[in-house]
């Protein structure tokens, strides 16, 4: 199970790296800086990508025009060399006006609008779909783009239809011009080709824009969830619950810290939990035993769950061994020591996820309370274990046996504290 969540980590690193935001990096220094000039402090990382693709986009067809431009002038059709020249131009000073005022969403709505409008202009300037060698084609990047960077796309698909049709009705009536065949069927080369080169960046854009937002949710759903849960729930299946009939469950508790909280700043009783909560993770993980959650400077961690496991009472008490002996090695704030109070039980549980909003993996049922119990009336510094614990690893582990307590709802059970590995003088972490 943990090598699945850390694989889709890793996956989702790798995607980062492949990912649109990839393709920004390794631009020339120059390049760089002219693709973020709309960027703004506060943008977020796709609103960034977005910026910076329709940035790209336009300084693409600007450098493009130039060849439509130079020929259409050179032919005498100056009114058509002066429709790509007029779109360099506009495009530019939008481009100083975004640097200046931040505001993309003008600068969108004008590219939008020269990209679906100029193209048809050409078409009819050139008397049709065959003399301008199908140019017509530029406008589809307006739609398309509005897909990925416009929050009302639809608009723009119709508009595009609209004038297209438009288009075809306006054919038999648009003046005939005298262009070479040799030309006709180069601008045909490269009106398909540019626009395709134009289309396969926006769409692979979006398609690559859409796999890294999946694989962000995957990589946060593993998180915190299981991931066999988190495909179960993905699939549609809740509420979610299974039976446990052998799960080992361990509550530990920081001795003192509410006290202790009191004489650190915010940061600081922050960065310590963070820090030794960190840590823990570390040690359920390396055993493969499941952290369900962390109230306040509680942690709970199980074992044989999702996943049932022959040795998952042995793991948890290692894994509270490790723990004990981390934090009575750490020293506390203001000089003081830290101890841990820790409470385990095994035994059946139901484990499940309820609710539809903040969901979490918990666990319901005697092995739960028992356990929380052993840790609310144990000893600073020691590990209080059931009869159930004791009678599962007493041929491992060392206990000593603890006088009956009153638990609350089950009356006086026997308790031991766990000690340490048989053969072990003193409980090191593995």
């Amino acid at each position: 199970m943990r090598e699945q969540v850390l694989s889709v980590e890793g996956s989702s690193e790798a995607l980062v790296t492949r990912s649109p935001r990839g393709w920004i990096e390794r631009l020339p220094t120059w390049a760089r800086t002219l693709v973020t000039i709309g960027t703004l402090p506060g943008d977020g990382e796709d609103e960034r990508l977005r910026k910076a693709s329709l940035i790209l986009t336009t300084t693409m067809i600007i450098g493009m025009a130039i060849v439509w431009v130079v020929t259409y002038a050179s032919l005498g059709l100056y009114v058509s060399a002066a429709i790509p020249f007029g779109y360099q131009v506009i495009s530019i000073v939008s481009l100083i006006a975004l640097s200046r005022s931040g505001r993309f969403d003008v600068f969108r709505t004008s590219q939008l609008a020269l990209m679906l409008l100029l193209p048809m202009l050409l078409q009819w300037s050139l008397g049709g779909f065959v003399t301008s060698s199908g140019v017509l084609l530029w406008a589809l990047i307006s739609p398309l783009g509005a897909l990925v960077l416009s929050p009302r796309p639809v608009p723009w698909f119709v508009s595009y239809l609209a004038l297209t049709v438009v288009s075809g009705l306006l054919e038999p009536f648009l003046p005939a011009t005298n262009i070479p065949l040799t030309v006709t069927v180069l601008f045909f080369v490269l009106n398909v080709g540019g626009v395709s080169v134009v289309v396969y960046f926006l769409v692979r854009y979006f398609i690559r824009g859409l796999a890294a937002e999946r694989e962000k949710s995957e990589t946060l759903l593993l998180n915190v969830l299981p991931a066999s849960i988190a495909r179960r729930l993905k699939n549609g299946e809740h509420p979610l619950a299974d039976r446990f009939d052998e799960a080992t469950v361990l509550f530990a508790d920081l001795v003192g810290f509410t006290r202790m909280s009191e004489q650190l700043s915010p940061e600081a009783v922050v960065e310590l939990l963070d820090d030794l909560f960190t840590q823990f993770d570390v040690m359920a993980e390396r055993r493969g035993l499941e952290k369900i959650k962390t109230v306040g400077d509680a942690y709970m961690v199980v074992g044989g769950v999702p996943e049932a496991a022959a040795s998952a009472a042995e793991d948890v008490a290692e894994m509270a061994l490790d723990m004990v002996a981390l934090v009575a090695d750490r020293p506390g704030p203001n000089g003081g020591n830290l101890s841990l109070r820790i409470g385990i039980d095994t035994g059946p549980v139901v484990a499940g996820v309820i609710g539809q909003r903040k969901f979490t993996y918990d666990l319901w049922g005697d092995t739960v309370n028992t356990a929380s119990r052993m840790e609310s009336q144990g000893i600073a510094g020691e590990i209080q274990v059931t009869p159930r614990v004791y009678q599962r690893l007493k041929h491992q582990f060392r206990f000593q046996e603890r006088e009956a307590l009153e638990v609350k709802g089950k009356g006086q059970i026997a308790t031991f504290l766990l000690i340490g590995r048989v053969g072990q003088t003193t409980p090191q972490p593995r």
